[in-house]
């Protein structure tokens, strides 16, 4: 979770991730992972998510960047106390990676900030014998 520490901006990230064993292929290096991601507004000021950027690690060192316009085709506006929820998904050629990133915000103000999402693990359940 990170939180932009400026009373008038501030924007609150929290992840949750889970891994999607039946569109994943272990065999074929292939594991799906979604992350539902929870924008929270704690700001005095409305704010647009304008863009995103995401760097997704995999165990090997293997970097993807990914940069668009707003999340899940859109581009939120929230208003102070107001959140906004989405779930999206990543495919690694590891079983163990990370992601961390950040959104570009626009406030009512005019102000441009970027919200940054703190580093986050994406892994396969470990089970116990």
């Amino acid at each position: 979770m990170s939180v932009m520490e400026t009373p008038l901006h501030a924007i609150q990230v929290i992840v949750t991730t889970r891994y999607l064993e039946d569109q994943s292929i272990p065999g074929d290096d292939r594991y799906v992972f979604a992350y539902t991601i929870r924008i929270h507004n704690l700001g005095e000021v409305a704010a647009q998510l304008v863009s995103r950027h995401w760097v997704i690690t995999d165990a090997n060192g293997k970097v993807q960047e990914v940069r668009g316009d707003g999340v899940v085709g859109e581009q939120p506006w929230l208003q102070p106390g107001q959140h906004f929820e989405y779930t999206s998904g990543t495919v690694l050629e590891t079983a163990l990676g990370t992601m961390r990133g950040s959104y570009h915000m626009l406030a009512v103000d005019g102000t441009t900030f970027d919200a940054v999402i703190d580093p986050f693990t994406l892994s396969i359940p470990r089970t116990l014998h």
